[in-house]
């Protein structure tokens, strides 16, 4: 993926060339902290980002970048590599596999339970010791049983270990491997010096329920790590594999792959839309849910814009597609949601920098225990414990893990109710917002006109709408839709109506029931002679609201008359004035930054409750009162939809943009609503700071377990034993804390 840069004088430059691969292998911080550097020191490099949670790594450099040698970097450090496809496409594996193949395999807890059925005798004596049992089994049987679990199931801590030994780093799987294999090995010399004598002095049993407890952590961690994907799995599961495409008026069944653009595929009901396009033929409700969060079906009409992933729920439709693969909607949220789960959020520069360090200061402390313990007691065995202790009881897992697995649960959970998240930052960032900058136009406000008022002279409102629409009905202008659509709430009966003619720059006029009708501005009744003078004043004040005013005049008998006012204006969202009333819930300011006309933007503050206007900002001003609402700390965002906004959404702390604007708008902002909802954007900071909190409070336990636990592992009050259960629920711990973000829900509801 190439991005390009843009220069004052309109030249655009190569930027970055952005490669992504999977890295297999990895256990903890450290892990990430040595992948990035290997990464870092291949030539032409200028940033790589690596994810514990996710286990893929983004790297940006020149347009020279070469799968090969990011690979050969990543192998010479120590782990295993593959690259992502672009499309995000999920591999046929025994568990998504459709086909009507038999397939048999082998469930993935299988080492957890086999070293379990292992250790449990050699734990066993230690419980019956607490009711005065003795139970412990002969040396050599110890042995037996030991012996599997430490040198067979518990391998991959020795194979990781060796590997990151080679590339002169340390990991997780290195101090579980050398202390285990501490406790194991003087196990065994006890075992040979002593005989059947060795008795209390065997800790074959700390070796292996140490390796059988790490085991258990481990897998539960995956099985956790896999529920915070779940937005990207139930996004990839939208895509169909094959759709119907009719051609030369035959429906065929064909695979996605060969569709082309341009191409008509047939819906039918409880299908599923296999491609972004336009309806050209049928009627139907569509369920979008999964992809805008919206909770209700949405009726698509001819003309109505499909989003591939969508389901129809009544009716036939058929569609001409005008994006396929990777540039569909679907595919460019499933991307825009990986690269926002891929990133970091600033707070994890600090985890990086204690995770370069981690391991060689355990080391360390270890050996410090071993010495301190047997020079002060002589007791060397107790000190091989206190020192086993120390290694297994730290923790690095959950380091690593505290703030992706959070950040991944909360960009899912908010993709899901259709919020989109571009990256790590945006998401931290938001929680502190103290300032909402909006749009009018398309964000608060339709952005579409709409009858706003209807002033008649002498005859009742209706009548008056019933002429206006006999004289629009044929006409395709903005104007006239809305009169058209204001009629048809109304089920007025609209009469036909016979030589319609445009006035060009006027307005237009026809003919119905004896009578002509005249529908325009003030100069058509200037040039037709009719009087405006009793509803100036009304025409005066409706122009001070920023509304287009149009008159409605007739002829009969070579005599005219004015009928009325018709006043047009862009009408407030029904979610907007909630909206504003929900940031002020939340101490949020809002400001309302617009192009239009003063009048327009305090008529639509006041209906909004917002008391902070700036009206009639030019698209280039308005990055500069974004500039100086950030004045004095405040943290702004800036909401809007159009190409005019983009400075102002570039400029702001946050940027967050309507998906029912333009794409430009989207590429500059942080955060994108799915929904032309206002309602989101209190949701976007709710969430924001719920995965904040989430994102505190795992750190808070990973800094607290070593914290605590490391100095009373070299004080000797905790055995091997008890330290690799701490540690094992230490990782376990903050990604189960984070899955709680997925019992978040929005304040705006969504389904």
């Amino acid at each position: 993926m190439t991005q390009l840069a843009s220069f004052q004088d309109g030249t655009r430059a190569l930027a970055t060339h952005t490669l992504r691969l999977g890295i297999t292998g990895m256990t903890c911080a450290s892990c990430v902290a040595h992948v990035e550097k290997a990464l870092l020191k291949v030539p032409g490099v200028t940033a790589a980002t690596v994810n514990l949670a996710t286990e893929r790594a983004e790297i940006s450099g020149g347009d020279n970048l070469t799968l090969a040698a990011l690979q050969q970097a990543v192998t010479a450090a120590g782990y295993d590599s593959a690259p992502v496809p672009e499309d995000g496409a999920v591999p046929v594996t025994p568990a998504n596999n459709t086909g009507n193949e038999i397939r048999f395999t082998i469930p993935d807890w299988w080492p957890v339970a086999l070293a379990a059925v292992l250790s449990f005798p050699l734990a066993a004596p230690m419980v019956g010791m607490l009711f005065g049992q003795h139970w412990m089994l002969p040396g050599w049987l110890q042995l037996i049983l030991a012996a599997p679990v430490q040198f067979w199931l518990g391998a991959r801590f020795y194979t990781a270990g060796w590997r990151s030994l080679k590339a002169l780093t340390g990991n997780m799987d290195l101090l579980v491997a050398l202390g285990t294999s501490s406790a194991f090995f003087l196990s065994l010399y006890q075992l040979v010096q002593l005989g059947e004598h060795a008795g209390e002095h065997l800790y074959f049993e700390a070796s292996a329920v140490v390796i059988t407890l790490v085991l258990l952590g481990k897998w539960l961690e995956a099985r956790a790590k896999r529920q915070t994907t779940e937005a990207i799995r139930a996004l990839n599961a939208l895509r169909p594999d094959r759709a119907r495409v009719r051609r030369n008026g035959r429906d065929e069944d064909v695979a996605l792959s060969t569709i082309k653009i341009g191409d008509q595929v047939v819906v039918r009901t409880g299908e599923r839309v296999s491609v972004d396009g336009v309806v050209r033929e049928g009627t139907s409700h569509v369920d979008e849910s999964l992809i805008t969060g919206e909770s209700l079906p949405v009726v698509k009409n001819v003309g109505d814009h499909v989003t591939g992933g969508a389901v129809n729920a009544d009716g036939l439709l058929v569609i001409e597609t005008q994006a396929i693969g990777a540039e569909t909607t679907l595919a460019r949220i499933i991307r825009m949601v990986e690269d926002a789960q891929a990133a970091k959020a600033p707070i994890q520069r600090l985890v990086d920098k204690v995770s370069e360090v981690f391991v060689p200061v355990v080391l360390v402390i270890a050996l410090l225990t071993f010495l301190g313990w047997s020079f002060v007691t002589g007791n060397w065995e107790q000190a091989v414990l206190n020192a086993v202790a120390v290694l297994v009881i730290a923790c690095p897992c959950a380091l690593g893990l505290a703030t992706p697995t959070a950040i991944m649960a909360g960009t899912g959970v908010a993709a899901r109710y259709g919020i989109l998240i571009k990256d790590a930052e945006a998401l931290e960032r938001a929680h502190a917002i103290t300032r909402v900058a909006f749009d009018k136009t398309g964000t608060l406000t339709e952005g579409r006109p709409a009858l706003a008022a209807l002033e008649p002279v002498s005859i009742n409102a209706d009548d008056m709408l019933r002429l206006a629409a006999v004289v629009q009905q044929g006409s395709d202008h903005p104007l006239a839709r809305a009169v058209m659509q204001a009629a048809a709430e109304k089920n007025i009966n609209v009469l036909a109506a016979s030589e319609v003619k445009a006035l060009p720059g006027r307005g237009v006029q026809a003919q119905s029931d004896g009578e002509i009708l005249y529908l325009g501005s003030s100069r058509l009744m200037q040039e037709l002679d009719v009087s405006t003078s009793a509803l100036n004043n009304a025409a005066i004040e409706n122009e001070k609201q920023g509304r287009t005013v149009s008159w409605l005049a007739r002829e009969q008998n070579g005599k005219r008359e004015l009928i009325g006012l018709l006043a047009f204006g862009d009408t407030v969202k029904a979610s907007a004035k909630q909206a504003v009333e929900n940031l002020h819930a939340r101490g949020v300011r809002a400001t309302l930054l617009t192009g239009d006309n003063r009048g327009s933007a305090q008529a639509v503050a006041h209906a909004l409750g917002i008391d902070d206007v700036r009206a009639e900002v030019l698209p280039e001003h308005k990055a500069e009162a974004i500039a100086q609402l950030k004045q004095g700390g405040q943290i702004v965002a800036m909401v809007g939809d159009g190409i005019n906004d983009a400075p102002a959404l570039a400029a702001a702390d946050i940027g967050i943009a309507m998906s029912t604007g333009t794409d430009v708008a989207m590429h500059a902002a942080g955060i994108t609503l799915m929904r032309g909802d206002p309602l989101l954007v209190a949701d976007a900071i709710a969430i924001s700071q719920r995965t904040y909190s989430k994102i505190r409070q795992n750190l808070f336990w990973a800094f607290i377990y070593n914290i605590v636990g490391i100095p009373l592992a070299a004080a000797g009050l905790l055995n091997p034993v008890i330290a690799g259960a701490a540690m094992a629920f230490s990782s376990v711990s903050v990604v189960s804390n984070a899955l709680l973000l997925k019992r978040w829900r929005p304040a705006s509801g969504g389904k």
